[in-house]
């Protein structure tokens, strides 16, 4: 690879070392007020923002999760540790699925596993979710590593000034695919067995995005 672009590889591999996950252990036992929730938030994940003024979490949003039958409803304006958790999956996924997506996920599970007082809990549902976080981190920088070396010998023949660019685009073409691949291999999952457990209200909202998106 040329130098630059190695260094720029590296630096992203590095990157992805911060990225841990907020354990369970780490959630407090208590109930917390909102303002309280939003700054656990903001300290356990503020390595995932892109920019500083990035914010993990706002009230807004809270609200509008509770609204929307996303979040249970707070237990006098106090939100529990499985409160966090689902708060904690939602962010996660936010990114690229659906409020109604999300939904359909949460539903059967909130609806199970939300404050239950025996047998498997939310807690450990999650904990089981990211046993394996830190093995997918590594696996994923030795595919980042695949993908750069590829997208390095596909350039080898273009001028010096150019490579570096070409190179980088290339690289970032070919994790968007994986993306794009996974996140319709997971709406499928969720076609297939979730789609039922999505409010009616959410899944006409979701049309109308997808509706105006392709009349722009």
């Amino acid at each position: 690879m040329s130098d630059n672009f190695d260094r720029t590889v590296e630096d992203i591999l590095k990157s992805l070392d911060s990225l841990e996950y907020v354990k369970s252990t780490d959630i407090p036992d208590i109930n917390l007020y909102m303002d309280q929730v939003t700054t656990f938030m903001e300290e356990h994940l503020q390595a995932n923002r892109r920019y500083e003024d990035d914010k993990i979490l706002t009230k807004t949003m809270i609200n509008n999760y509770a609204k929307n039958k996303l979040l249970p409803a707070p237990d006098k304006k106090k939100y529990s540790k499985e409160h966090i958790i689902v708060l904690i999956f939602i962010y996660y996924w936010k990114g690229f699925l659906s409020l109604s997506d999300i939904s359909g996920l949460l539903h059967p599970l909130t609806a199970e596993y939300f404050n239950r007082q025996s047998g498997m809990s939310l807690k450990d549902i999650y904990d089981a979710a990211f046993q394996f976080s830190n093995e997918k981190i590594d696996r994923l920088k030795d595919e980042i590593r695949e993908e750069a070396s590829s997208a390095h010998a596909a350039f080898t023949d273009a001028p010096a000034d150019k490579q570096y660019d070409l190179q980088l685009f290339s690289l970032i073409c070919s994790l968007t695919m994986d993306v794009y691949y996974k996140k319709k291999a997971i709406e499928k999952l969720i076609d297939t067995r979730y789609r039922d457990e999505i409010p009616e209200k959410l899944r006409k909202a979701d049309e109308k995005i997808r509706k105006d998106e392709k009349i722009r």
